[in-house]
C-alpha cells in the first residue's frame, strides 16, 4: 500500500482492534462507521452467492485497507471476516470524510490509492482470465519483474494465481525438469 497514504492515516485519531481467527469485523448490512486498516493478520471480504457459496473479494493483509470502496457507503455489501488473529486500526469514517472535505493533500493521496488499486484489480483480472497455470505463473512473475518468492509462501502464489497449491508445484517441477531457473531468483 502506499507509503504516503498510510501516513496521511496514521494522522488521524484511531483506535486498536482485535479480532479472533474466523470473528466478523463487519457484517453485510452492518452500518459504516470505521474505516480498518489491516495493521496485522489478514481478513476477507466475503459475499454470499445464491448457490450457496461464497466470493471472496478482497484478501485484506497487512498493511492494507478494508473495504476501501465502503468509504462512501451507507451500509457494508458484503461480510468481513478475520483469518487469523488479527489487528485493526479503526479510523472514524466522519472523521475521514471531514478530513477530506477540508484537505485536498489528503484527497488527493486517497484518489492515487484507489488508482493504483483498480490496476492491481485490473492485473489481477487479466491473470486469472489465463487458461493454464503455466501461463498464469509466467503472468504473476512478470509482474514481480521475474523476481520468485521463498519457498515458504508458494502455497501463497497459488492462492493468488487461482490454482491449487499442486498444480502450482507441478509447474514448478515441470520448469526445473527443463532447466528453466530464472524464475527462482
Amino acid at each position: 500500500m502506499d507509503r504516503d497514504f498510510i501516513e496521511w492515516l496514521g494522522g488521524l485519531p484511531g483506535v486498536e482492534r482485535k479480532f479472533a481467527a474466523g470473528q466478523h469485523v463487519f457484517r453485510q448490512g452492518d452500518k459504516v462507521g470505521l474505516l480498518h486498516l489491516v495493521a496485522d493478520g489478514a481478513v476477507h471480504l466475503l459475499r454470499a452467492q445464491a448457490s450457496g457459496g461464497t466470493s471472496i473479494l478482497q484478501r485484506a493483509v497487512a498493511p492494507s485497507i478494508l473495504a476501501e470502496a465502503s468509504v462512501f457507503a451507507v451500509s457494508y455489501h458484503c461480510d468481513a471476516l478475520a483469518i487469523c488473529a488479527t489487528k485493526t486500526r479503526a479510523i472514524s469514517m466522519p472523521v475521514l470524510r471531514a478530513r477530506m472535505a477540508r484537505d485536498i493533500q489528503l484527497t488527493n493521496a486517497w484518489a492515487a490509492y484507489l488508482a493504483r488499486e483498480i490496476q492491481a484489480t485490473r492485473a489481477r483480472a487479466e491473470l486469472l482470465a489465463l487458461r493454464t497455470v503455466a501461463q498464469r505463473l509466467d503472468a504473476w512473475l512478470l509482474g514481480r519483474s521475474g523476481r520468485a518468492t521463498r519457498r515458504s509462501s508458494w502455497k501463497n502464489v497459488a492462492v493468488e494465481i487461482g490454482v491449487s497449491p499442486e498444480a502450482l508445484y507441478r509447474e514448478i517441477a515441470k520448469r526445473r525438469r527443463v532447466g528453466e531457473s530464472a524464475w527462482e531468483r
